[in-house]
């Protein structure tokens, strides 16, 4: 239908489904130029709740499982230099009189008691704990969730990097250290050597004591449940724990006490680098958003009287 003035559009656009799909549009185009220009993400209460996709989760933890086998075949063929950067720390530490690993290596095998609850937290604590904070953030804590484990992701990166540029043989290896994984393992579930289940020994990088990721991971989770704690009892426990691991890694002789300082000094890393990290992220993502937003904005009608103007 047409006559002088007006002609039937094919596909016509409600004028108010055009300004509402324009204004959406321009917000999200204005919520792209804005977290260009910040670096950031407004905090609003549906982004601050939202949870990362679990898959996306999963997805990340096999790329740094792949990058730790990376790690393993690297430095599978650098025992003699592992031994000598063992006994280089060993020498600056008695140099310092800074070596407790001695003292609680041997206290740790000359008590059953002790030597048995040591080694089984030594070989369970580090792989049960920290996927139990991880999990208890995304679920009940998201809005710090992203951080908390983009920091864990960073320090866990630069540990793996630390493994195969300073491969380290641990205490166990060295004379005058009992292996107390080895010494115990008729009363638990792990090899002679290494802390994995028995058979699997190969599947665990023996060189990887500097640093310590038992330790950085007990203090990102101690530090975690401390600070987004609510109850004091779990809040005390954040503070025990990662102390308690100290004691373990050192007396089971699987870590020197530089390793244990490098594993904090990582953690601290990463801790300083997931902000810079998280920003980086959301200006691609907006990036993103930005051109989907103005890839979708409706193209008005134009009206006869003006095309023929023009």
């Amino acid at each position: 239908m047409c006559d002088t003035c007006h002609q039937w559009s094919p596909n016509p656009v409600h004028p108010g489904t055009a300004a509402n799909a324009g204004r959406m549009s321009g917000r999200g185009a204005r919520l792209g130029r804005q977290v260009l220009q910040t670096g950031r993400m407004p905090p609003t209460p549906a982004t601050a709740r939202r949870r990362p996709r679990w898959w996306t989760e999963l997805l990340l933890i096999a790329v740094l499982y792949e990058a730790y086998s990376l790690s393993r075949l690297v430095v599978a063929g650098d025992a003699d230099a592992a031994l000598r950067n063992a006994e280089r720390i060993l020498r600056v530490e008695s140099l310092g009189h800074l070596d407790p690993e001695r003292v609680l290596n041997q206290v740790v095998t000359n008590h059953v008691f002790i030597g048995v609850v040591c080694d089984y937290a030594y070989a369970t604590l580090h792989y049960a704990v920290t996927p139990l904070v991880l999990f208890w953030l995304w679920r009940r804590r998201p809005e710090r969730y992203r951080g908390a484990r983009t920091t864990l992701a960073i320090a866990t990166v630069v540990s793996l990097a630390g493994f195969m540029l300073f491969p380290t043989a641990p205490p166990r290896m060295i004379d005058g250290f009992t292996d107390t994984m080895a010494h115990f393992a008729s009363w638990g579930w792990w090899g002679d050597g290494a802390s994995a289940p028995r058979g699997m020994e190969h599947m665990t990088n023996e060189y990887a004591a500097m640093p310590s990721l038992h330790v950085g991971w007990a203090a990102w989770c101690g530090w975690q449940v401390w600070r987004h704690g609510r109850a004091p009892l779990p809040r005390v426990l954040g503070v025990l724990y990662p102390l308690f691991v100290v004691v373990v890694v050192l007396g089971t002789a699987n870590h020197y006490l530089a390793d244990v300082v490098a594993g904090l000094v990582v953690m601290g890393l990463g801790a300083l680098a997931s902000p810079w990290v998280l920003r980086g992220v959301d200006r691609v993502r907006a990036g993103v958003a930005m051109r989907q937003a103005e890839s979708k904005q409706p193209v008005r009608p134009i009206d006869l009287d003006q095309r023929n103007a023009a």
